[in-house]
């Protein structure tokens, strides 16, 4: 195992740029993490990256290694998980992505009964509202709200997810309270979920004659969901959330949803992971728990998603 091990440290250091994150990923010490590394060169008896005291980069044969190892990897997780099906008992990591307020009040909650259930498995959660490269960084699951990009990765739908325009009294009796979506444009602060590469850059309201794009501008934006809600509640503009997200806020009276009658197009509640990891049992296992369990959360919070069934479809080519 500790050669496999280093083959794991020498690919999540070619993926991650460095040796400390490499090593924080597998819970491993930068001092470990590099001496796997070492150990491994040794074996070989080359080196496998070219190192300055600022940067870190594979070398030609690192490259060619890095390929080969995530086919041996691969092999091994394959295997792996061929054997827990005839053992019946799922065991190993699951790495899993959500964004933030999915993440903290639906996703993460449920974690712990999981892994009570199902002693074996290790769960590395990761949570942030910037675009995720799952593939890249070495992601089994990646739970999200939204529209899943063209790509193709795998995809469950859950349910659909309603979402809602929202504002503090504070920020309405200052402003007033918009009557049209045109009045977004015009004369509203709007809020944005915005970080480098976002395509978040409009808002899609449900109108009687359809889908309506809006190019809505804000003073604020921000990469992390959480604070365009503390911005809200501060009364400093318009929110777009999913309603489970706010729902708490909206029942307290501390934020007002505005056009009911034209709400934002609802998102898509699900997952997306490669198509390799169907064949692991863990993953089923989690993804099937999560699916009923969330759903659920998310009704009780107010968001009354529609069911979608356990449908599996590929998106994109």
């Amino acid at each position: 195992m500790s050669y496999l091990e280093s083959l794991r440290v020498f690919v999540r250091v070619v993926e991650l740029g460095s040796i400390t994150s490499g090593g924080r990923d597998l819970r491993l010490t930068p001092a470990v993490a590099s001496k796997r590394i070492k150990e491994l060169e040794q074996h070989l008896g080359a080196r496998l990256f070219n190192r300055t005291t600022r940067s870190l980069t594979p070398t030609e044969l690192g490259k060619s290694f890095y390929d080969e190892a995530r086919r041996v990897l691969a092999a091994v997780e394959h295997a792996e998980s061929v054997a827990a099906q005839f053992s019946g008992v799922p065991r190993g990591v699951i790495r899993v992505t959500a964004p933030l307020g999915l993440g903290r009040r639906i996703i993460a909650p449920l974690i712990p009964e999981f892994a009570e259930r199902h002693a074996e498995t290790e769960i590395r959660m990761r949570m942030s509202d910037r675009k995720v490269d799952i593939l890249a960084d070495g992601i089994d699951l990646a739970f999200f709200v939204g529209t899943p990009p063209d790509s193709s990765l795998k995809l469950r739908k859950f349910a659909d997810c309603p979402r809602v325009l929202c504002a503090a009294p504070s920020y309405l009796a200052q402003h007033g309270t918009p009557q049209t979506p045109d009045d977004l444009m015009s004369r509203h602060n709007c809020l944005l979920l915005r970080y480098p590469r976002s395509p978040e850059y409009f808002w899609v309201l449900d109108t009687p004659e359809g889908p309506r794009k809006l190019e809505v501008r804000g003073r604020f934006d921000a990469d992390d969901s959480d604070v365009l809600t503390g911005w809200a509640l501060a009364g400093a503009g318009i929110v777009n959330k999913p309603r489970f997200d706010v729902a708490g806020h909206l029942a307290a009276g501390r934020l007002v949803e505005i056009l009911p009658e034209t709400p934002p197009v609802a998102s898509i509640f699900g997952c997306l992971y490669p198509h390799r990891r169907l064949q692991d049992p863990k993953m089923r296992l989690l993804v099937d728990f999560v699916a009923g369990r969330a759903v659920k959360a998310m009704r009780q919070d107010g968001a009354d998603p529609g069911s979608a069934g356990p449908r599996v479809s590929r998106i994109g080519v």
